[in-house]
């Protein structure tokens, strides 16, 4: 269990748990503040508080275990080399991911300049996946996606869900947030965080 108590940035001040195999819905505008939420529970940003993971606080852990247990996922994933596959480890196992999400096997020969950003998302998320973290915090995973490649990220998400990863999913769509979350948070202006019903 992910356990958040007073975390505070910014203007944010956030309390809540999320369960082994939960997703939990963070809906708002853009601007809002849900990236500097998911930010930094991940630890990236400066920012104070609590976060422990199984009761184990944050701090007693270092940043890059912490971040492959508690992984944020950008809407705009960074890539630092030439070509897809070089940002995997191994690229076999991303192939049947990046079959799932409508990529071809072969997309891993390509230059990243040629990557739309829909392709960057899915793709982003592949990489993430593959830690095998306890926790997924997605930032606005499909915003650059059409309906089917957006679908194909929902079922893929959910897979790791049943599987007992934990999720929190941010996004600014009121039907998104409903499908892929079994509870919903609100984030309102001025950061204020509220549970709503589904």
């Amino acid at each position: 269990m992910l356990t958040v108590s007073a975390l505070k940035r910014l203007h944010l001040v956030v309390s809540f748990e999320l369960a082994d195999g939960e997703c939990i819905a963070l809906q708002g505008p853009s601007g809002v503040g849900k990236s500097l939420l998911l930010r930094a529970i991940a630890d990236l940003d400066p920012n104070e508080g609590s976060v422990e993971l199984d009761g184990v606080p944050r701090e007693t852990m270092s940043a890059p275990v912490w971040r492959r247990q508690v992984t944020y996922v950008a809407a705009e994933p960074g890539w630092w080399a030439d070509t897809v596959q070089e940002h995997f480890t191994d690229w076999d196992l991303a192939t049947p991911l990046v079959d799932q999400l409508g990529l071809p096997a072969s997309c891993g020969t390509w230059p990243i300049r040629r990557l739309s950003t829909g392709e960057k998302q899915r793709l982003g998320l592949v990489r993430a996946l593959l830690l095998h973290s306890r926790v997924l915090l997605l930032d606005e995973p499909t915003s650059a996606l059409d309906a089917a490649s957006t679908a194909s990220v929902e079922a893929l998400v959910a897979e790791r869900v049943s599987a007992g990863t934990s999720v929190l999913w941010s996004t600014h769509n009121s039907g998104q947030a409903r499908r892929v979350g079994s509870r919903l948070f609100v984030m309102a202006s001025g950061g204020h965080l509220e549970e709503h019903s589904l």
